[in-house]
């Protein structure tokens, strides 16, 4: 009879714990302004590429490179010329060495190009075309130059890819 109220303690206290950690992550601060533009640092759980498209967004920011490290779960995509589709890959609980990329516009929102280098707790690299990623354990630091000028992909044929376009 005793153990059924210490089960329902028990559930409340790691309910409230959850949501406690929840309502800190969410009113964390994830970027900074500095000088060439904008530092990141998202946290276990936070959506890479929706956090990024969320700062692009807010900020108004016309283009950009960025570069990062930190802990992810990932997944890379090779593309295929023939079916015009990225053969994905994922891996969990790896350590980004290394990921690059830019900031760009299509059809009114942001457009991602992102590559990267993982590494396990066997050293072993893994790289490419960076089709999505969360934090892992840990956190991952993003650093991103800001450009002046308001850049677009557009998709190109014969190709079947979204390339970026370079105009004065």
């Amino acid at each position: 009879m005793h153990s059924f109220p210490l089960f329902l303690l028990t559930a409340l206290s790691i309910f409230l714990m959850t949501a406690q950690s929840s309502a800190q992550q969410a009113s964390q601060q994830r970027y900074t302004k500095i000088p060439a533009g904008y530092l990141m640092v998202l946290r276990q759980g936070d959506d890479v590429f929706a956090e990024i498209e969320k700062l692009a967004i807010k900020q108004k920011i016309p283009s950009a490179t960025l570069a990062g490290m930190g802990f992810v779960n990932a997944r890379f995509g090779f593309f295929n010329f023939k079916t015009k589709e990225y053969d994905p890959k994922e891996f969990e609980d790896v350590e980004m060495a290394s990921m690059t990329g830019s900031i760009a516009w299509q059809d009114g929102k942001p457009s991602l190009h992102c590559h990267g280098v993982i590494t396990g707790k066997d050293f072993r690299a893994y790289g490419g075309h960076l089709l999505g990623a969360t934090v892992s354990t840990g956190s991952l630091e993003i650093t991103f130059t800001v450009h002046d000028k308001l850049l677009e992909r557009t998709m190109e044929q014969p190709l079947g890819a979204n390339v970026l376009q370079l105009k004065d």
